[in-house]
């Protein structure tokens, strides 16, 4: 896709370059986070963000949601919060001599988990039935969340205090994890002087809920050539003899890898996925999967790993 964003006015866009150019508009140079943002959503997936605080993860999710004009809820993470808490619980009502479901944040199509790893294990994996299934199980019943479910979660560095890691599980149902990182300075002399106007509620680019849909679907419907499949079979399968990799890829990360690649060539404009949109998308989608023998190498492996399979 074209990047007509600065030579047209929004009349002249797709709903797509609208709410594209809307979220850009909100993170202020980081116009790689917000194309990551949208990729994970495409590919029917979700997001995982590991920064520092402040440095623009909410802004994202928010900006996101109200670009796409889907609802949106917010839940903090935290040391004392209850798997209750974020899927809901049921409540007697004794005028109606039954049990009421109190749906929780769950019940929304995109959910910012604010600093997951702030919160225990215990209530971390109260998201995963929800991100793998998109229901979740209250009370011994089964609700059904709405379509889309998207998650993004942010975590921060697990170097820092009062964190628990995410378990395996969890992390192999994020499409990408990305990184925020400090924006440039120009960008942060915008954001002083016009900090302001940031955080305003976004317009939606779309009409309703179905078309957003149908913009998922027709992201995935791109054709993949045989040869593209035999690349990503041929990277995942490297994954697990690659030096240095005690654990690679599972078959769900490379359907994972594949949406990518297809939600990634939807957004530059093209109708099939090629080798370079498999190579824009790896190492976010591949390295918080892989389990290193050495901790922290996890990207470093990821990079030498693509640069060790040719493409045919």
């Amino acid at each position: 896709m074209s990047n007509p964003l600065h030579q047209a006015s929004d009349a002249s866009l797709t709903p797509l370059q609208r709410a594209l150019a809307a979220c850009n508009r909100q993170v202020l140079g980081n116009p790689q986070a917000v194309k990551s943002a949208f990729i994970a959503f495409l590919a029917g997936g979700h997001l995982l963000i590991e920064d520092l605080p402040g440095t623009g993860k909410t802004t994202l999710a928010r900006a996101l949601a109200g670009a796409l004009g889907l609802d949106f809820k917010r839940v903090q993470f935290t040391a004392d919060l209850l798997p209750s808490d974020i899927l809901g619980v049921s409540v007697y009502d004794p005028d109606r001599r039954r049990f009421e479901l109190h749906r929780g944040p769950a019940f929304t199509s995109i959910l910012l988990a604010d600093e997951i790893n702030r919160a225990p294990p215990r209530t971390q994996s109260a998201l995963l039935e929800a991100m793998a299934e998109h229901q979740v199980s209250i009370d011994g019943s089964t609700h059904a969340l709405p379509d889309p479910f998207f998650v993004i979660a942010t975590q921060n560095p697990t170097d820092l205090s009062g964190t628990f890691a995410l378990p395996d599980s969890q992390l192999d149902r994020f499409t990408l994890r990305i990184g925020m990182g400090y924006i440039p300075a120009e960008h942060e002399r915008a954001l002083l002087k016009g900090g302001a106007t940031l955080g305003a509620p976004v317009a939606p680019a779309f009409p309703d809920v179905a078309s957003v849909l149908a913009l998922r679907a027709q992201a995935q419907a791109l054709h993949c050539s045989d040869a593209l499949i035999d690349y990503v079979q041929k990277l995942v399968a490297r994954s697990r003899q690659f030096p240095g990799i005690r654990v690679g890829l599972s078959p769900r990360a490379g359907l994972s890898l594949l949406a990518a690649a297809k939600a990634n060539a939807f957004l530059d404009g093209r109708g099939f996925v090629t080798p370079n949109d498999v190579q824009a998308v790896f190492l976010d989608a591949a390295a918080h999967r892989i389990h290193p023998d050495i901790e922290g190498r996890n990207r470093e492996l990821a990079a030498a790993l693509l640069e060790s399979v040719a493409v045919a």
